[in-house]
């Protein structure tokens, strides 16, 4: 959405996903990279394989899905086929036109619960990792974990071992589209890129960031 202009992130393609990862992919030392697979990339579980098989050979560690019970069979695909697979869970940008936009996921109870794979339904092997994204702090502690797999790239919501930042929001940059709440401009505290990003490093490792004030 931030690099080509769209209103969503439906129109991406694999083509699309594959060259930034290896664009990426060029320029990591350490870092550790997990590619998205896009809209319908995942529909079945032959062509989930197909993309996350291009994504890892552009470079890739991981690949990302979205969903939850409907995508264990995929997941499962997926795994048992050494593709290390990150399920994404709550908000789901792929979703956006079911759900009538980017809104807070799971905001009662009976909602929140659906954000989840049912118990007992989890996949092994389960997926590596899972991400949350726009889920309430109020039922954080309460979820079910989908997996023994830790908790990573979760926007601020529940406790995680990882988070993700789209480099244009931790800039400050106006991508055109409305600001979510965790949002923080890092370059002004930052003073330049490479600052802006060790700021929003240090903050995350202290536990200052994200504070109350960017969770729903």
């Amino acid at each position: 959405m931030v690099c080509q202009g769209h209103d969503s992130t439906l129109p991406v393609t694999v083509d699309d996903i594959v060259y930034h990862t290896r664009c990426v992919a060029a320029g990591l030392t350490s870092a550790f990279l997990m590619s998205d697979l896009p809209f319908q990339a995942d529909a079945t579980p032959e062509r989930a394989l197909e993309a996350s098989t291009r994504c890892l050979q552009a470079g890739a560690a991981m690949v990302k899905l979205e969903g939850a019970d409907h995508k264990l069979a995929v997941i499962r695909f997926l795994s048992e086929r050494e593709i290390p697979v990150c399920a994404h869970l709550g908000l789901t940008p792929q979703s956006v036109l079911r759900l009538g936009g980017y809104k807070v996921q799971g905001k009662e109870a009976a909602a929140a619960k659906n954000c989840w794979p049912t118990p007992g339904r989890s996949p092994m092997p389960a997926p590596t990792c899972w991400c949350s994204n726009a889920y309430p702090r109020r039922w954080r502690r309460k979820s079910p974990r989908p997996s023994p797999s830790p908790p990573s790239a979760s926007a601020p919501g529940r406790p995680a071992m990882a988070r993700s930042y789209v480099m244009h929001d931790l800039l400050g940059m106006n991508s055109g589209h409305r600001r979510p709440r965790f949002v923080k401009d890092f370059l002004a505290t930052g003073g330049s890129v490479l600052g802006a990003f060790q700021a929003y490093a240090a903050a995350v490792r202290s536990g200052e960031f994200p504070g109350p004030e960017h969770g729903y």
